[in-house]
């Protein structure tokens, strides 16, 4: 017999054992992991699978707050900053005996005090008529050249070829820091000299000199990311630049375009520095008018409460009434 088969099984099993798996090891090998995970804070390991560690308190404070409670603080919160311009709609819809009696908020209790006597005084007050008329007149010129002008130049410094289009870009976005104030004093000899100070075409030219930085700097960002493989199949089509541009440049951009408008339109409407000092103060703008009404009579605030309220609405209403566009433009580019 040979020497094999005298060892017996212990001994194949014995010669078996390094060729193949330990059970020892594997248990050695599972010991550790547990021990391992148990020293590092991970959690526990049951013959059921691991179990979880207990979330920390403020990881249990997010997951509560991120429902029904989070809402509700997030009404709370917008409630409380539309208080002001909800104070001002109910002052501007009572007497002045009453809003020098007590406080907007009585109006809940004492319904009745509601009228609309102000805004009858206000549509026959000449003055806060005809500041509104300018505020328009300047307003609607300002913007729409400075969309019209801005759309021109953001596509031409996008997609034309011309000399030195980085350089004059580059300049156009140095023109972006220059405040308002530096160009006060010699804007105003200049318009002097050519005889537009106290104008409404002064007061609009200044609006579009210093609008239209901002708007080619942003037109010209937001056309380049049209893919130029569109372009050059209208180019192919034979689409000249004017075609091309209105009829699939300003199409594709208009969230930009709507957006720019509405940032125009607020900023010339709710200006009073520039209208102060360039518009013709015989009919200035509703934020000198208003300005005006104070320091005339002070006491006055039948008007200045309807007059300040409508001078609010009609930019709420042009926001409103491009608001999708607005959001889009807002959002372009943030997802791919």
């Amino acid at each position: 017999m040979s020497t094999d088969s005298a060892n017996g099984p212990d001994s194949t099993a014995g010669r078996a054992g390094p060729a193949g798996p330990d059970p020892r090891a594997g248990a050695v090998s599972e010991a550790g992991s547990v021990s391992e995970a148990a020293a590092s804070g991970a959690g526990s390991v049951t013959e059921h699978g691991p179990v979880r560690a207990r979330p920390s308190l403020a990881s249990r404070i997010a997951a509560r707050t991120g429902g029904g409670v989070m809402r509700v603080f997030l009404v709370l919160v917008g409630l409380f900053w539309l208080m002001p311009t909800v104070g001002l709609l109910l002052s501007s819809l009572r007497s002045p005996a009453d809003i020098s009696a007590s406080g907007w908020w009585e109006v809940f209790t004492a319904p009745a005090q509601l009228t609309t006597e102000n805004y009858e005084r206000l549509l026959q007050n000449e003055t806060v008529t005809d500041s509104l008329l300018s505020t328009v007149m300047i307003t609607v010129p300002a913007t729409v050249l400075v969309v019209v002008i801005g759309s021109l130049a953001g596509y031409a410094f996008a997609w034309m070829e011309f000399p030195g289009r980085d350089w004059w870009f580059l300049a156009v976005v140095g023109l972006l820091v220059v405040p308002v104030q530096v160009a006060l004093v010699p804007v105003s000899k200049l318009f002097g000299t050519i005889g537009i100070f106290e104008t409404t075409t002064g007061v609009v030219l200044f609006h579009v000199a210093f609008g239209l930085p901002f708007a080619i700097f942003l037109l010209r960002n937001f056309f380049a990311e049209i893919p130029r493989e569109l372009l050059e199949a209208a180019r192919l089509d034979g689409a000249g630049e004017v075609r091309l541009f209105t009829r699939v440049v300003l199409p594709l951009g208009g969230p930009a375009i709507a957006s720019l408008g509405i940032f125009q339109f607020l900023w010339v409407w709710n200006d009073m520095l520039v209208a102060l000092i360039f518009a013709d103060s015989e009919s200035p703008p509703i934020t000198v008018a208003l300005q005006q009404q104070v320091r005339q009579f002070g006491n006055n605030i039948d008007v200045l409460a309807p007059g300040a309220f409508v001078s609010m609405l009609i930019p709420l209403a042009v926001f409103f009434a491009f608001q999708r566009q607005f959001v889009s433009g807002v959002m372009a580019g943030a997802v791919k």
